[in-house]
């Protein structure tokens, strides 16, 4: 249909064209006709999906084999991945955790004073944000680290309407320190900066190849959702996203893709539109 009605408009400009003896414009639109529709549909269908994306990592993304820390290797590997989609045109912003190197809630749970042990939590989030800056930026992609917490000296101070004017303008932002409110998790940073920039998709890269029944790393009869609702989610108290991230997403119709960070091309094949892990949709 849209072709269809594409092509009418363009034989009307064509004719408008030839009528004012405009012979740069009706060369143009002839040669438009000439190459096909069905190469133009064919370029449409090989784009993006998506235009802009949030991506979520956790921490433990960036250890590799290790117990603690950054893998320098994982975070160039996981920094190609990212430069392949945005050569794209897609505008990708990043949500990254922080529990290669500390976590609130193990803390908490060891005594420490909850919101002391987010906060401590958010400023490890932060060197991970660095870690991916330096990374992007060795395989020339323009990084600017935004923090909901200010420190200039390292990072900018979270802006909404910056954060997207670096988007348009080619830039990967990576959103760092959560919300910069203790008792939320970088789950709900990820879904609280999707709206506020209007990204088209939350992408969650796993070690596992989308949502299962239980933890397939320990369950080997688990099974995968290829797609699952919101509700299905928090009914069933799968292990995607925190309740309040999802609820997040349900409320303003955000689909949710959930896929194997690990797997070489996996990002790439997601942004696309291919069947890459599961889909979390109303």
């Amino acid at each position: 249909k849209w072709a269809r009605t594409s092509r009418s408009h363009v034989l009307q400009d064509l004719r408008s064209a030839r009528d004012k003896s405009n012979a740069f414009d009706y060369c143009g639109k002839a040669n438009l006709l000439r190459v096909g529709w069905r190469s133009i549909i064919s370029a449409i269908m090989s784009s993006p999906a998506y235009q802009r994306v949030i991506l979520k990592l956790s921490g433990e993304a960036l250890l590799g084999p290790a117990s603690f820390g950054i893998d320098p290797k994982v975070t160039t590997q996981i920094a190609e991945e990212i430069a392949a989609v945005h050569r794209l045109g897609v505008e990708v912003a990043v949500v990254i955790g922080g529990g290669n190197i500390f976590r609130g809630l193990a803390a908490t749970a060891r005594g420490m004073d909850r919101g002391t042990a987010d906060y401590m939590g958010m400023l490890a989030t932060v060197i991970n944000a660095l870690a991916l800056q330096d990374a992007l930026e060795q395989i020339q992609v323009v990084t600017r680290v935004v923090t909901a917490i200010e420190m200039r000296a390292v990072a900018e101070p979270f802006i909404r309407r910056r954060s997207i004017r670096h988007l348009e303008k080619g830039r990967v932002v990576v959103f760092a320190a959560g919300t910069g409110n203790p008792y939320f998790t970088t789950d709900t940073a990820a879904a609280l900066r999707a709206m506020e920039i209007r990204a088209d998709v939350i992408l969650k890269g796993t070690k596992v190849d989308g949502i299962y029944t239980a933890d397939p790393l320990k369950d080997p009869e688990a099974t995968r959702f290829d797609s699952i609702s919101y509700l299905q989610v928090l009914e069933q108290g799968l292990k995607v996203m925190d309740a309040t991230a999802i609820s997040l997403c349900m409320d303003n119709k955000l689909p949710i893709v959930v896929f194997n960070i690990q797997e070489p091309g996996n990002l790439k094949r997601a942004i696309m539109g291919e069947s890459v892990g599961s889909l979390v949709k109303v």
